[in-house]
């Protein structure tokens, strides 16, 4: 059995007791990291082994992750933050496995997503969204926002505080996203968690005058909002 096991995003105590149930069942803890998974597992007294699993982890690591499975191991994937397979390598792991095992058992504990958690306080429409991820560094990013403008549902994506500024000011120079309506969450369920809410311009006067830490999510607004 393999459970995918949502954690906090933040704030430790965003967990669920079936997503704690699991962990602490579990023969083994695959995890992107496998330090901060510790901290998680030590405030809740989870005395269970941990590997690592995560983006750069060779063909060799799924494949003996495979071989657990084969032997019958309950293992329990988790990401840094948030649910595994959303914007990190948890989907190629479970298609992998199910190329090995067809009829291994998969298990969802839902719980945080950060892109759900900024969307439900936008006070934009939420029953028609579109998620982005991250936008690229470099290759492609000009093409993201240009094609940000041809989408009329609210949108949400994820950015660093390294290119935030750049972010805004890419959404300010499309001439179809520049005037509607955002919503930027900083920090979300952690102390300095910090939502600026305005045009694009407003938004970018407001983030100025703060210290631009953590990871940031951005909420666009529909066309015509």
């Amino acid at each position: 059995m393999l459970y995918i096991v949502a954690t906090p995003i933040g704030n430790l105590e965003d967990i669920t007791l079936r997503a704690i149930s699991a962990l602490s069942n579990a023969d083994l803890i695959l995890a992107e990291d496998t330090r901060i998974t510790r901290t998680l597992l030590e405030r809740y007294n989870i005395k269970k082994g941990v590997i690592s699993y995560h983006q750069h982890s060779a063909l060799q690591k799924i494949n003996r992750i495979i071989s657990l499975l084969k032997e019958g191991k309950t293992l329990a994937l988790v990401s840094d933050a948030g649910t595994p397979g959303i914007n990190d390598p948890g989907n190629f792991l479970i298609m992998k496995a199910l190329e090995a095992l067809p009829d291994l058992k998969i298990v969802p504990i839902p719980g945080p997503n950060a892109a759900v958690a900024a969307l439900s306080i936008s006070g934009f429409p939420s029953d028609q969204f579109v998620y982005l991820g991250f936008p690229p560094h470099k290759k492609g990013r000009q093409t993201f926002f240009k094609n940000i403008g041809g989408i009329e549902k609210t949108i949400v994506f994820y950015e660093s505080k390294y290119r935030i500024f750049k972010t805004l000011e890419e959404l300010k120079k499309n001439s179809t996203v520049g005037e509607r309506k955002i919503m930027v969450a900083r920090e979300l369920t952690k102390q300095f968690e910090t939502i600026y809410r305005g045009t694009v311009d407003e938004v970018s006067a407001k983030l100025s005058q703060d210290n631009v830490l953590g990871e940031f999510v951005v909420v666009i607004a529909p066309t015509n909002y």
